[in-house]
């Protein structure tokens, strides 16, 4: 790696947030790898035919430091990619995402930042049974910081128009399947698991199941791809996917369980 692209991935992750984005792409390991142009994956194995869009009721709304949208290895945009209604802005300290205020200001909708529950100063936020808080008339959407978990704590921490939304502390015994970076606990799932997670806790099994089984793919075409190795068998999981996708093909297009 340049001492300029070092630069950029570690004093400029720790530095205070502007408005504009990073002045260039992800330039790290891997930057000069030839990449599908919708996946983000190396062309020698491509995510896009595992592709299935799901319906759920629940939404997410992925607020995503600015660092992460050029990193292949982001686990956030796939939560995109199969669930439908689900929407992404980009951080900022100084300046929230002004589509971002609409949502959180629509009666239609009822929001829940995910965050950890591990601090005394807003435990009275914690939502500890999602349906005791549930308003029926409205629509569930899950608030994700996606980023770093140091990253996460800078967002939570500065982002005052977040400071009044009800928190949901994700408990999972799940150990993470992500091995693309190093977790710094086990149990610390990545931003595609906790997505999963969160739709079993609202009693949606099936879109659940299709992001568990992307987020599979994605593992294993990306690990593959990292030693330089085609994949030539798909996996269950790809299979599974395959299926649904030959289904969407006939029914017209896939809209959930």
């Amino acid at each position: 790696m340049s001492r300029d692209a070092g630069r950029l991935l570690n004093e400029e992750a720790d530095a205070e947030e502007g408005t504009s984005p990073p002045r260039r792409p992800f330039t790290a390991r891997g930057s000069f790898v030839v990449r599908c142009d919708e996946c983000r994956l190396p062309a020698l194995n491509c995510l896009c035919p595992y592709r299935v869009a799901v319906v759920s009721h629940a939404r997410f709304w992925l607020i995503t430091h600015r660092l992460e949208h050029y990193k292949p290895t982001n686990t956030g945009r796939l939560i995109g990619d199969c669930l439908t209604h689900t929407e992404t802005f980009t951080w900022s300290r100084t300046e929230p995402d002004p589509r971002l205020l609409e949502r959180l200001a629509d009666p239609r909708f009822q929001p829940f930042l995910v965050y950890p529950d591990d601090q005394s100063d807003y435990a009275e936020r914690v939502v500890t049974a999602l349906e005791d808080h549930r308003d029926e008339g409205r629509i569930p959407v899950f608030v994700l910081l996606d980023g770093t978990w140091r990253q996460a704590r800078k967002m939570f921490r500065q982002s005052p128009y977040l400071q009044q939304l009800p928190i949901v502390a994700l408990r999972s015994d799940r150990v993470t399947r992500y091995h693309l970076r190093k977790p710094s606990s086990p149990h610390h799932l990545c931003t595609a698991e906790v997505a999963a997670e969160l739709l079993r806790l609202n009693h949606e099994p099936g879109p659940a199941a299709v992001l568990d089984d992307y987020f599979e793919a994605f593992n294993d075409c990306y690990a593959a791809s990292r030693v330089h190795r085609r994949l030539h068998e798909d996996t269950p999981a790809m299979a599974r996917l395959r299926a649904r996708h030959a289904f969407a093909d006939e029914a017209g297009g896939y809209t959930g369980e």
